[in-house]
């Protein structure tokens, strides 16, 4: 059976919600969570954090990674993907997973969206170029594994939104790129980075 992930800021709604489920059915109570899907949760009074370091330190170590150089930035400065870029290919399953991992930490891992759509672009056709590329934005998770997303109790909630274009972006289709991302109170929400 799955696990069932339950909140609320009253206690005591949770107790009895439990009680009911287990009378119901048959449930172990595992307590306050701490991993969920892959991601890490850690949680005080007032704020918690999710991250995805263990997946992502195992991701690195499959892809033979957990030694590499760390850089600064997910792709090099003005990175040009076009389709007659590169003639060697790879071996596509293996650019697949890749590509699937990354998409998997876009969960948690904000900063990678665009680049893990942009790669993600390639599966069908997988050359070196873009393979190297994918690597690079694994050396840039190297750097920040201890990175994660903080959710902070606040009085006030107020949602902010945030919306981004890059018209004629890609030069094999000339189609755009556009991404938002909507914080409520003091974390995000929901964040996505479209063709």
């Amino acid at each position: 059976m799955d696990n069932l992930l339950v909140t609320e800021s009253n206690e005591k709604l949770i107790k009895v919600f439990k009680e009911q489920m287990m009378a119901t059915f048959e449930m172990t109570d595992l307590g306050e969570m701490t991993f969920f899907l892959g991601m890490e949760i850690q949680q005080s009074k007032n704020e918690f954090f999710i991250g995805q370091e263990k997946y992502a330190k195992e991701v690195l170590r499959e892809f033979k990674m957990e030694e590499c150089k760390p850089v600064d930035t997910p792709l090099a400065q003005n990175e040009n993907f076009c389709p007659e870029g590169g003639v060697k290919m790879v071996d596509e399953g293996f650019y697949r997973s890749l590509i699937g991992c990354l998409m998997y930490l876009t969960a948690t891992k904000l900063d990678i969206i665009h680049y893990a759509s942009l790669l993600s672009r390639f599966m069908h056709c997988a050359k070196k170029v873009y393979l190297i590329a994918a690597k690079r934005v694994l050396r840039y998770l190297k750097g920040t594994l201890d990175l994660e997303v903080k959710y902070r109790k606040k009085d006030e909630l107020v949602l902010h939104g945030y919306e981004n274009n890059v018209w004629v972006g890609a030069c094999e289709d000339m189609k755009s790129t556009s991404g938002y991302l909507f914080s409520l109170g003091s974390g995000c929400l929901c964040w996505s980075s479209r063709r």
